[in-house]
């Protein structure tokens, strides 16, 4: 057989049918149904809107705030003032008090902009960590999609087995009575249909085990069951050696490089809480108070605010920044390593199973071949019926063998698309 070498991304997107009623079920369709309906995507999409939220907190910052109070006072004795050795009340026992206050920073010297910088890169983050994940989990629903057609192939090299050994019994049975052969011909058979039998089942528990792991990575019901596309057969990227290029654009290192500039603007914020910040503030106060003149204060200021001591929090702060950059730092290198590995293995994977699939291909035909010849022997009465038993097994073992090697080869190549970021 030949396979053309081609992107799984074009199969997905030009190569599979539109779906419609009773028409076999595409892995594009698998695909579509696990980005919605996956429940562990449900939930991680919630970090790319709760950082969208803060990112608009911090954002706040950029406009002036507002504040407005209201109170009531009431005093036991209200405040006067002596002159001349007269005493006069300056103010109400009991008054109501209220006022509106706008205040703005005019200069900090980056500390905001540090803050709203260091949340866009944490939204960037999420957002790459999300792409991640729904990566990761169109690997699982293809390497699910295959593991149930794999299934399905060894499940019908398992029944042509079963029918090879009980047309095999039946032959034997005829030279039984026609005492030729001996009993044992006849039990060997029944043994083998019994081991056979008992090879199917193992297979039938993968092929519902991989259709309950299918269902639930797309959200459907776990009984869910249908026919799935057998032209699914995907064509793969030409394995190479894993270079830097591979791995940049994979969204994990991505999110990690934006996470470590988010540590670098969270030291340059620590940084600068040694400068001090000019603000400005605009007001109106008003005090109930029938002793005076102006109950109503307005007032603007331009003042400056600057921190001498906070219980070396300052300092803290910033050695606690310093030290989280250094370790982002470390986790994108270990998380390029880990992607430079597992680029390196599905290249190895997919090399190998391509070979794999060339040698299957021609056990098959020679099993079959070697079937025929015990077959012909055995019914000529020149061969014995274990020779034939083992052919039969072989025929069965080589398809296996073969269906293992090609589905491991489309599965190990999608993997190394996830590796290299192309998925």
């Amino acid at each position: 057989m030949n396979y053309h070498r081609a992107s799984l991304t074009a199969l997905i997107c030009l190569s599979l049918a539109t779906s419609s009623w009773g028409a076999p079920l595409t892995l594009k369709e698998c695909l579509e149904q696990a980005a919605s309906g996956n429940p562990a995507l449900k939930s991680a999409a919630w970090d790319s809107k709760v950082a969208r939220e803060g990112e608009r907190l911090t954002k706040a910052a950029s406009f002036p705030r507002v504040d407005v109070t209201a109170g009531y006072t009431i005093q036991l004795e209200p405040q006067a003032v002596k002159i001349g050795g007269v005493t006069a009340e300056t103010q109400d026992a009991a008054y109501a008090t209220a006022g509106v206050a706008a205040t703005y920073t005019l200069f900090d010297f980056g500390r905001r902009d540090a803050r709203i910088s260091q949340s866009e890169a944490h939204t960037r983050a999420a957002t790459e960590n999300f792409q991640f994940a729904t990566s990761d989990v169109s690997l699982q629903v293809i390497e699910a999609f295959y593991r149930i057609l794999e299934a399905e192939k060894i499940l019908q090299a398992a029944n042509e087995e079963i029918t090879q050994i009980s047309e095999h019994r039946r032959v034997a049975q005829v030279l039984l009575e026609e005492g030729v052969v001996t009993r044992n011909d006849v039990l060997q058979a029944e043994v083998r249909q019994a081991s056979a039998k008992q090879k199917k089942l193992t297979v039938t528990n993968q092929y519902e085990n991989s259709w309950l792991w299918l269902n639930y990575l797309t959200g459907r019901e776990p009984g869910f069951r249908s026919e799935l596309d057998q032209h699914t057969a995907p064509v793969k990227p030409e394995p190479t050696a894993p270079t830097d290029t591979d791995i940049n654009q994979r969204h994990d290192i991505k999110a990690q490089k934006q996470l470590l500039e988010a540590h670098e603007f969270a030291i340059r914020e620590n940084r600068e809480n040694y400068l001090p910040e000019i603000f400005a503030r605009i007001g109106a106060d008003y005090a109930q108070n029938d002793k005076v003149r102006e109950q109503t204060i307005y007032s603007a200021t331009v003042g400056l605010r600057l921190n001498i001591f906070d219980g070396y929090a300052s300092q803290s702060s910033h050695g606690r920044a310093v030290k989280l950059h250094s370790k982002q730092l470390d986790t994108l290198r270990a998380t390029e390593q880990r992607a430079q590995f597992e680029v390196a293995t599905a290249v190895n994977d997919s090399t190998v199973a391509r070979e794999r699939i060339a040698v299957a291909e021609a056990a098959i035909r020679q099993s079959e071949e070697n079937l025929r010849i015990n077959n012909e022997r055995y019914q000529e009465r020149v061969g014995i019926a274990s020779e034939v038993l083992d052919a039969q097994t072989l025929v069965t073992q080589t398809k296996t063998e073969y269906f293992r090697a090609f589905y491991d080869y489309q599965t190990a190549s999608a993997r190394l698309m996830k590796a290299r970021g192309e998925l």
